[in-house]
């Protein structure tokens, strides 16, 4: 009786499972590229039956993205969801208040004028940087799926390429990186010549350059590389991890910070119409604090992409297309011009002959700063 009962029990499950293979087979898209009888590649096939002689639902060949949970699939063209914070200007900020606040800044901008050129569809979201990368590993919000990437990060050297795929830049120019320290009665409490042995250095959570990137620069005065330092988590916590590592300086917990050179003069308030985050606070440079070293470019392998995902989800594959596209044209010159980027754009046909500009201060290597502290830029000691 037991037999007999498993028997029966076998035939209904290789019964069933043939059913499903056979349900399977009618929906399984097809390879993504059919050849044609020339020889030459065509469209994306489309599946139309599973060779019984019975008719199938058409289904395109493959995804135009990678899936996430919870999204609608683009149906004729790509729809990629991209996440950023808002407090990383001109790269990733708040829009006017007469547009209700949307996510802005060159990379949103970007999105919007490559959607123009390329069959693709961009949807941009805010998320906190940390959802995106954090200080040493991939950020939950990007390895679980919320979204496909996250834009405005800059490529650089080091443990992000362990985690992530990154797409080509939007942006021609590495960004040059620098340390802060504070400044007491108006001398810095580590200058340009040290090579950090002893000394307590913090940076940026989820930022760019990373802990690992900091032995790979040279000292803008001495020419030798940085060695014997500690590492330090900030102190404090809060939305915005640029203002807690600034903090943990001043307060005396870190005496220096690793961070983009750019950063206190893109922080400050002048730069900013009542941002979210502490420009106050970045008013400071040449008062609280100053950069003891700039210009050190050697960090990062390109400058500002477009996206990073999650390493082998081939988000990078559907936008590079696309980001190739949009560089040739009128609007990106355009949009260069209107964030004061045109000397670190890529160069296309709108683009004025013999671009020059001034190297910003921030750019110059530490060798070549005239100022004094008080300005915010330290230049080398006598040695």
């Amino acid at each position: 009786m037991m037999l007999s009962s498993a028997l029966r029990s076998g035939v209904l499950l290789s019964f069933l499972l043939s059913a499903s293979a056979d349900s399977f087979r009618r929906v399984l898209p097809a390879k993504a590229e059919r050849q044609s009888s020339d020889g030459s590649m065509g469209g994306p096939a489309e599946f139309s039956g599973d060779g019984d002689g019975m008719a199938g639902p058409t289904c395109r060949s493959a995804p135009l993205e990678p899936p996430l949970a919870g999204v609608m699939p683009g149906k004729d063209r790509p729809h990629v969801i991209l996440a950023q914070d808002v407090d990383y200007p001109p790269y990733a900020q708040l829009g006017p208040a007469s547009e209700d606040y949307p996510t802005s800044g060159f990379g949103p901008d970007f999105a919007s004028g490559m959607m123009g050129v390329c069959d693709i569809d961009v949807t941009l979201v805010q998320t906190q940087w940390a959802r995106c990368w954090e200080s040493d590993r991939i950020g939950q919000g990007l390895a679980l799926g919320e979204f496909h990437g996250c834009s405005a990060y800059t490529h650089a050297s080091g443990v992000r390429n362990r985690y992530l795929e990154f797409s080509d830049p939007i942006l021609d120019d590495s960004k040059a990186a620098g340390i802060l320290t504070r400044l007491e009665n108006g001398v810095p409490v580590i200058d340009g010549n040290s090579n950090l042995d002893g000394v307590k250095i913090t940076t940026v959570v989820g930022f760019a350059p990373t802990e690992d990137n900091l032995a790979i620069v040279t000292n803008q005065c001495t020419g030798e590389p940085y060695s014997g330092y500690e590492w330090v988590e900030p102190s404090f916590t809060t939305d915005y991890p640029n203002d807690d590592a600034l903090r943990t300086v001043l307060n005396g917990d870190a005496d220096a910070m690793w961070v983009y050179a750019d950063q206190a003069f893109r922080s400050g308030c002048a730069e900013n119409d009542n941002p979210p985050w502490d420009c106050e606070l970045w008013d400071g440079l040449g008062d609280t604090f100053a950069y003891v070293q700039t210009g050190m470019f050697e960090w990062a392998r390109a400058g500002t992409t477009l996206t990073i995902a999650k390493k082998g989800a081939g988000v990078a594959d559907v936008v590079n297309p696309c980001i190739a596209a949009f560089l040739q044209t009128e609007e990106y010159y355009n949009l260069c011009e209107k964030y004061d980027f045109v000397s670190e754009c890529f160069v296309n046909d709108y683009f004025p002959d013999a671009v020059v500009e001034d190297t910003v201060v921030f750019d110059l290597p530490t060798s070549e700063q005239t100022s004094t502290c008080n300005f915010g830029y330290c230049p080398c000691p006598a040695r």
